[in-house]
């Protein structure tokens, strides 16, 4: 089956986050399937252009809405028109939404001209996300549930990276057909090649013992990541030869810091700021645990990168984590700070190589290109036939 795909995205290669992977990844694997791709996106300014693949739609900063956030410019301007004007010609075969704002408006307008129906994956649990744009968390969360039965109304099917999101999904009152599809990485990619030597230059420039386990924590510096949890806890059991290694940036990052000093841990933690994605890697191979205490995530692609490493979790239990965190085999879920001390204390004591291995292989398995981009062929399948039935009928 050969399909044009327009995959309408607010961010793409600019951004670091879990849905810019998410689409690129997914381009990459839908090409590599054999089907044309174009993405529809924001530009960092007001200009409107095309570039290769990527059509680029003029947009303002909107950082009082959500750190780094941006709004398209009204589709009537005329550089706009007459780059949707290409996209209606090209006439794709399926529209695939990864964001509710901007872009979502205009995967509308072009569904409406050419026919072709929308698929929209649910990145992003809103509710967890209320203190950016509402003062009452109450009035936020039911200003959340009804603006995505608005999306879901508007849709021939969504996507859930977990069943977790699906869950949540159906909770909202969305009856849509929703399937699981979880995010699909690129391996080659993510997977560390640094040798010993380069991982010990790392580890030295970052200033940590040579002797120092280390417990990475790597992703934004945001209010919901709950990180406040893991600096508290290492401040109770302040872990001997043991550093806790921050990777990323944020909004939250003064809030991060005031934390680190109050609970007297400066001395055990390394904040790196921002990381080129394509150095990750290196600090996913430098560590022997990712932790995490985040339950907003809708899959957590920092955990899986972690995982594809070859490093054991030690993460708070949460729903987007089943049939990933498997306790004593790809790492330890907690629930108290009881439970992280000891499981903390399991993994900087034991050889963890077998939970390691487990954790990479499941990754292989699971969470390849090939299979992300099949899952979404499937998808794309039964809408497009579900559109040729109502056609005969």
């Amino acid at each position: 089956m050969y399909v044009k795909i327009l995959i309408t995205t607010d961010w793409y290669k600019s951004a670091v986050n879990g849905v810019v992977t998410s689409v690129k990844n997914l381009e990459k694997g839908l090409i590599a399937q054999g089907h044309e791709v174009r993405i529809l996106t924001l530009s960092e300014n007001l200009s409107s252009y095309t570039e290769g693949n990527v059509v680029y739609i003029g947009s303002i900063k909107a950082e009082k809405i959500y750190p780094n956030a941006r709004i398209k410019v009204p589709v009537r301007s005329r550089a706009v028109a007459y780059i949707l004007r290409d996209i209606i010609e090209w006439k794709p075969d399926i529209i695939h939404s990864q964001c509710e704002f901007s872009t979502f408006s205009i995967a509308r307008r072009v569904s409406a001209l050419t026919g072709a129906p929308i698929v929209h994956t649910y990145h992003t649990i809103y509710e967890d996300y209320t203190h950016y744009f509402s003062p009452s968390v109450k009035l936020g969360r039911n200003a959340v549930r009804l603006f995505t039965r608005y999306i879901a109304r508007h849709t021939s099917a969504m996507i859930a990276p977990t069943a977790k999101v699906k869950n949540i999904l159906l909770g909202y009152g969305c009856y849509t057909d929703i399937d699981v599809v979880p995010t699909g990485l690129d391996l080659d990619r993510i997977i560390s090649k640094a040798t010993h030597g380069e991982l010990a230059a790392l580890k030295e420039r970052l200033g940590i013992p040579t002797e120092n386990k280390v417990v990475a924590y790597v992703g934004r510096l945001a209010e919901e990541k709950n990180l406040d949890e893991i600096i508290e806890y290492f401040g109770k059991i302040k872990p001997d030869k043991t550093t806790l290694l921050i990777v990323g940036d944020g909004p939250y990052r003064r809030n991060i810091e005031d934390k680190i000093r109050d609970c007297g841990i400066e001395d055990i933690t390394v904040m790196t700021g921002m990381v080129s994605p394509d150095s990750i890697k290196d600090y996913y191979a430098l560590a022997d645990v990712f932790t995490s205490a985040s339950q907003s995530e809708t899959q957590g692609l920092t955990y899986i990168e972690a995982m594809a490493n070859g490093l054991p979790l030690l993460c708070r239990a949460d729903d987007c984590l089943e049939d990933v965190l498997l306790d004593g085999t790809t790492g330890f879920s907690y629930v108290s700070f009881e439970e992280y001390a000891q499981r903390l204390n399991t993994l900087l004591t034991s050889d963890n190589s077998l939970m390691g291995e487990n954790a990479a292989g499941l990754v292989r398995e699971r969470f390849s290109l090939d299979s992300f981009a099949k899952g979404a062929e499937c998808v794309y399948g039964d809408v497009l036939m579900r559109e040729y039935e109502n056609k005969v009928v």
